[in-house]
């Protein structure tokens, strides 16, 4: 049972998402669903719990609905029916400006497309990372030079982003993600644009900050890469076909 209650028009009998293990829930979704325009429904009936440290793949072919799941989980878009909580916060009750603080503190996304800035060195584009953060200037650049130095890119921190190779620019990515100190971090697709060699460096970059008490979440149609993290959400027509948790 979670910690956090229902909402009060929410019936108490309704089950509640399952865990895979004990611990505190960061994100749960309950009978969450997304439908768009034409009655389109891109996921229905999602019930899903992820606690504190865990990591957790995402998978299924194009069209299962995993990256609006992605979008729901990270409050880049409102579900149209369900409850969505987010670091113990109910996201319906939340204003569009209190999700966006709630986004800028609680979580970090790292992309398939590195969404770098050309004019802007590593150091620069890690640091737009905490403009939403109210941290100063000088701040700002000592956590970009700390989180650019934790995915092992110390050296490179004056380079531009054509300057780097794909897996440096995914680094940098990866730590404009961490910045700001968050407790998910969502990949999607991250090895997307890399050769397998590269791929796997930047998976087990994300498992180790993950091991570092970052809720680590993979969005993947691949599901050799799924296999690696220890838990499995298999996603199939707009619904939670299976999971898996290795024990």
């Amino acid at each position: 049972m979670s910690a956090y209650p229902l909402r009060a028009n929410m019936a108490d009998s309704r089950p509640r998402p399952a865990a895979a293990h004990g611990g505190t829930p960061v994100v749960e979704l309950c009978h969450v669903r997304k439908r768009y325009a034409g009655g389109v429904d891109a996921i229905n009936d999602i019930d899903v719990r992820i606690c504190a440290g865990e990591q957790v793949a995402v998978v299924g072919p194009s069209g299962s609905g995993k990256s609006t799941m992605l979008h729901v989980m990270g409050t880049l878009e409102r579900p149209s029916d369900g409850e969505v909580w987010i670091a113990g916060r109910d996201v319906s009750k939340l204003t569009d400006h209190e999700v966006a603080s709630l986004r800028a503190r609680a979580i970090g996304f790292v992309f398939q497309q590195f969404f770098l800035l050309d004019s802007l060195t590593a150091l620069d584009n890690v640091g737009l990372g905490l403009l939403y953060q109210d941290v100063g200037a000088r701040e700002r650049r000592a956590r970009a030079a700390q989180a650019l130095a934790r995915v092992g890119l110390a050296g490179r921190i004056a380079h531009r982003p054509s300057e780097l190779s794909g897996g440096e620019r995914q680094r940098v990515a990866i730590a404009r993600a961490i910045v700001g100190r968050p407790q998910l971090l969502f990949a999607d697709e991250p090895t997307g644009n890399l050769d397998s060699h590269t791929g796997a460096q930047i998976l087990d970059l994300l498992q180790q900050l993950g091991r570092e008490a970052v809720t680590l979440i993979v969005i993947t149609h691949d599901h050799e890469i799924a296999r690696r993290l220890p838990r499995r959400i298999t996603m199939r027509d707009g619904q939670v076909a299976s999971e898996e948790v290795a024990r």
